[in-house]
């Protein structure tokens, strides 16, 4: 399969996950079993941070973002330096391919098509060939376009996952930032006991977002925090709820089952929970994204996927791998530091950053 990357936008964000919360939070016992904490992040008083409307996923926009990616940068040179339509251009094109991480099977496939087509003469010069590429490169990643829509069963469950480092708990903050201004009831709960600051990074986000979080202490058990955290959503009538996970590697098989027993827990209250497991994949981490999501699929069943830090030094060509080799929906892509910079996928949006339309 076929992935790439996206460049990191300069602009600081303006709510940053990881510091300290502003002010000590409002705590009561969610249930008399299990006394979790819960934050009660602003629910009546505005959120700190200004609002701001999403910016339009524009093309304009997701090119700023990619231009900077190895696969970007890499297809950009190869036909400025190769305006001749020969094997030679397309024998570069499956090294740039590969490099950048889009995988040998994907690269070799996809080369193979456009030069059997380029022999058929189907190609007038180079600069056709390119918009066969970028048509090829879109009809490979429009499958895995599919939007996540929070509806169908309340509270909608949504448990994410992913290794250490990933951006995790700060997806999850944007997630519920960007529910939340669609006018869901949104409710969080702090999974991850395991890292010693990531309860206090999820109450940032939910006190800057006015979303309440359930939580308990460092070392609590995850699952019995995640099944009072649903128990609380039900009875609050809320339309989301979001768990936060441990970061763990998919080598780690206590940590590994651990998940499994979450699963297993939520379906004690919900036979159908969680509706989305959705797992977080750090843009840069090239191949080795697909071996852990091949393996977190295996222990909890992923059904989506975020792919962060597409603005940075990612190559960019992990996304089409990821389409290729799974198929599952990539719900959303992180092309920046801000809450509203985690965009809906769009496969021609993508595309278009890494290879413009009309430039040579």
């Amino acid at each position: 399969m076929l992935k790439f990357w996206k460049k990191k936008p300069a602009e600081i964000p303006s709510t940053p996950p990881a510091e300290a919360p502003a002010a000590d939070a409002p705590q009561e016992a969610a249930t008399p079993v299990a006394s979790p904490v819960e934050t009660v992040a602003a629910e009546v008083s505005a959120p700190a941070v200004a609002e701001t409307p999403e910016a339009a996923p524009g093309k304009r926009g997701w090119r700023e973002r990619l231009a900077g990616s190895a696969l970007g940068r890499g297809l950009g040179s190869l036909f400025q330096r190769n305006p001749k339509l020969d094997d030679n251009l397309l024998d570069e094109l499956e090294t740039t391919l590969i490099s950048a991480d889009v995988g040998v099977e994907a690269s070799t496939a996809l080369v193979e098509d456009l030069r059997r087509r380029m022999h058929k003469r189907e190609f007038a010069d180079a600069t056709a060939l390119r918009e066969a590429l970028r048509e090829a490169l879109v009809a490979l990643l429009r499958p895995v376009q599919q939007p996540l829509e929070p509806a169908g069963r309340k509270p909608f469950v949504v448990l994410t996952v992913g290794i250490n480092g990933v951006g995790k708990t700060t997806t999850i903050g944007k997630l519920a930032r960007r529910w939340r201004d669609e006018g869901h009831n949104v409710l969080l709960a702090a999974g991850d006991t395991f890292r010693a600051a990531a309860v206090e990074q999820l109450k940032t986000w939910g006190e800057r977002n006015g979303v309440p979080v359930i939580s308990q202490g460092q070392d609590a058990d995850a699952a019995s925090v995640i099944f009072d955290a649903l128990q609380a959503a039900r009875s609050r009538g809320a339309d989301v709820l979001v768990a936060d996970t441990a970061g763990r590697l998919h080598t780690q098989g206590g940590l590994m089952d651990e998940l499994g027993k979450i699963a297993r827990v939520l379906k004690k209250l919900d036979p159908e929970a969680p509706h989305e497991v959705l797992m977080v994949i750090d843009g840069t981490t090239g191949q080795n994204a697909v071996n852990q999501v091949r393996q977190f699929r295996q222990i909890v069943g992923v059904t989506g996927l975020v792919v962060t830090k597409l603005d940075g030094t990612a190559k960019g060509g992990v996304v089409f791998a990821l389409a290729r080799e799974f198929g599952l929906p990539i719900r959303y892509v992180g092309l920046g530091e801000t809450a509203t910079d985690l965009r809906s996928f769009d496969a021609a949006a993508f595309v278009d950053g890494l290879l413009p339309a009309g430039h040579v």
